[in-house]
């Protein structure tokens, strides 16, 4: 019977589900850097596409607050992650550019969002393209104030439902 419970982690989707929860249970909020020690981005030159797969450009982002992680539909901390990246969209969906980049094509990404019922929109990396920020492996994110500063660099997955989170984002916006 134990044999068979650490096998289904493996091979069944009830194994998926658990390892999902996992992540999520052991996930932290992520850190704020400290004021003089953020980093800042100096060229906001980014080509990307959108969900309709139109090209777009960072530089739409200056001046705004914006969220950006690294995800993919197949990496579970990245499916772990997507939950708090949806409540984070819906309460400050229109007060911060949401940048939830993959490099996947379309397909198996809209099947994914579909399936798990997310309404965030996805952005498409382009392979090549340069960028003003290091491109992180997926859970990565990083918070950007409106001046461009860096206000988190999380290279893991994160917890983003939660107060303190909501806290910092709410006084970036009023900045």
């Amino acid at each position: 019977m134990i044999i068979a419970f650490v096998l289904s982690f493996f091979v069944t989707p009830l194994g998926d589900y658990s390892k999902i929860l996992l992540n999520r249970i052991f996930a932290t909020s992520p850190t704020i850097i400290q004021l003089e020690k953020r980093g800042k981005i100096s060229d906001y030159d980014w080509k990307l596409k959108d969900e309709s797969w139109k090209f777009i450009n960072f530089n739409e982002t200056k001046g705004k607050v914006a969220f950006i992680t690294f995800w993919t539909s197949w990496h579970m901390p990245s499916q772990a992650q997507l939950k708090d990246i949806q409540y984070l969209y819906d309460t400050f969906g229109n007060k911060v550019k949401f940048y939830i980049i993959t490099n996947e094509e379309r397909e198996p990404v809209e099947l994914f969002m579909k399936e798990q019922g997310y309404t965030f929109p996805v952005t498409y990396q382009i392979i090549g393209e340069k960028s003003p920020l290091s491109l992180l492996k997926p859970p990565g994110s990083y918070v950007i104030d409106k001046n461009g500063f860096i206000v988190i660099h999380q290279n893991a997955i994160a917890d983003w439902d939660n107060e303190k989170v909501d806290t910092l984002l709410n006084e970036l916006i009023s900045e």
